[in-house]
């Protein structure tokens, strides 16, 4: 077998609530991250390597060492920046797949920010910056396996990092940045401990997942495992139709989901669901809004519904309620459940301009892989 190859990500049977909290990161990497908490077997790194394998191909400054959008100077890095201030504009632009990044749990500060060589700063006046984790993931997917065992402190600076898209590495005066905008994706077991309610509030989206109990879909996993087994490239070619299609999906979101409107009724509604469940904080009613802009994106829509809030509720709140002391989870979450319900039964569109039937089926024709 090919070990270049991926297992597809849509060939991956079950698990819609981790496969649509993929989709959206990947649609808007400002949501900040997912964490993905389940037993062992469960499909977890396969999905976050398959999903960086069919995301489209970014466009980026030619030799630049990160991956520098060439449309986006205001986040340029430090030497992209001395590149154009030199004369050299404009800057030259060649495209990339998008790089997945495994980081190992004994990873240190330096090996993930980078290092600024002082040394060579004070004998020779030179910058020189050696990068990072943060650096190769730009733009790309950072996998973290096993987050639960890394030390608190690298992932305070990788949840930092997600949520500025910029890495800023200061030392005796000298300083040095780049931009570190990438799709964070977490997975644990939580058998072999939890993390710190602080550092699991600070994941935009998490998911719990089990191994599945219906007997067709088992089977179906052994189907499709058995042939990937037996032939990855051949498997995988029969599958590159879906593959290409939601990449196509993925790439159309992005390009329209800074457009996608919303009404103060929207947000009255977001408002309401996290301060009925009594969540600290208001990084869960931004993540909410953010995940149904990228749902509404993602069918084709330019205006989100209570069920696109409903559907990104359901991947910010989970982990929010049960970590309340006093709090009684499980009744919790069944509230949370009950009112999401309620919300995903409401699927007008809350607009002083509703959509007319042509809108609704050219939203269709664009949305070829619904989620939820």
């Amino acid at each position: 077998m090919n070990q270049r190859t991926i297992f597809p990500f849509t060939a991956i049977v079950g698990q819609e609530r981790m496969l649509r909290a993929l989709i959206l990161n990947a649609v808007d990497a400002r949501i900040g991250g997912v964490l993905i908490r389940g037993e062992r077997g469960t499909a977890k790194s396969t999905a976050a390597r398959a999903l960086a394998a069919l995301l489209p191909e970014v466009q980026v400054v030619r030799d630049c060492r990160f991956g520098c959008d060439p449309h986006s100077p205001a986040t340029w890095c430090t030497e992209c920046r001395e590149r154009v201030a030199s004369g050299e504009d404009p800057l030259p632009v060649t495209t990339r797949k998008t790089p997945f990044i495994n980081l190992p749990v004994s990873a240190t500060e330096d090996r993930v920010v980078g290092t600024l060589d002082i040394e060579k700063a004070i004998q020779k006046g030179e910058r020189h910056f050696e990068p990072g984790v943060l650096a190769a993931a730009n733009r790309g997917l950072l996998y973290i396996d096993e987050v639960n065992l890394l030390d608190d402190h690298v992932v305070d600076i990788l949840l930092d990092s997600a949520a500025m898209g910029v890495n800023v590495v200061e030392r005796e005066g000298i300083s040095f940045s780049h931009p570190a905008r990438f799709i964070l994706v977490g997975t644990m077991n939580p058998e072999e401990g939890d993390l710190r309610p602080q550092l699991l509030d600070r994941f935009a989206f998490s998911v719990e997942i089990h191994g599945i109990l219906d007997t067709r879909q088992r089977v179906e996993i052994m189907r499709r495992n058995i042939g990937f087994e037996t032939d990855a490239d051949a498997f995988r070619e029969e599958w590159l139709p879906n593959e290409q299609a939601l990449s196509k999906q993925i790439e159309q979101a992005r390009e329209m989901v800074d457009t996608v409107r919303y009404t103060s009724r929207d947000l009255l509604i977001i408002a309401d669901l996290t301060s009925s469940m009594e969540v600290d904080g208001h990084r869960s009613d931004l993540v909410i809004l953010k995940g149904a802009r990228a749902q509404a994106a993602f069918e084709g829509r330019d205006r989100i519904t209570p069920r696109d809030i409903a559907l990104a509720a359901e991947l910010a709140l989970p982990h929010r309620v049960k970590s309340g002391p006093f709090r009684k989870s499980e009744v919790g979450l069944e509230h949370l459940d009950a009112k999401l319900d309620q919300l995903k039964a409401q699927t007008t569109v809350i607009s002083p301009e509703p959509e007319s039937e042509e809108d609704v089926v050219e939203g269709k024709k664009k949305a070829t892989t619904q989620l939820g």
